[in-house]
């Protein structure tokens, strides 16, 4: 169940971003529309770009956010990762060179 709930709010925060995206492209738009300058179309342009680059940040951030509690839920129920495997003090030379004699 929590795993369904998780899955939901990542497709709520994602689709609320992607309609930020969309958002700054039609005031883009309709900015371009009411500019008569090819100057206040270019600044129409970067305005957008601007507008979709914070959405995209804020898309990463919130996307982040999600794994970050996905992975403080699984550390906190005691399904721990598992160490990292040993590793052998004695380098390939070395033991080639012990097999060897």
């Amino acid at each position: 169940m929590q795993v369904a709930k998780e899955k939901f709010s990542n497709l709520a925060w994602l689709a609320k971003e992607h309609i930020n995206i969309y958002k700054a492209k039609l005031k883009e738009k309709l900015e371009r529309a009411k500019a008569r300058t090819k100057e206040e179309k270019k600044i129409a342009k970067e305005r957008r770009k601007v507008k979709e680059a914070s959405a995209k940040m804020k898309l990463h951030k919130a996307k982040a956010r999600h794994a970050e509690k996905k992975l403080g839920a699984k550390l906190s129920h005691g399904s721990y990762p598992h160490p990292p495997p040993a590793t052998h003090k004695y380098d390939r030379s070395f033991i080639s060179t012990c097999l060897a004699s």
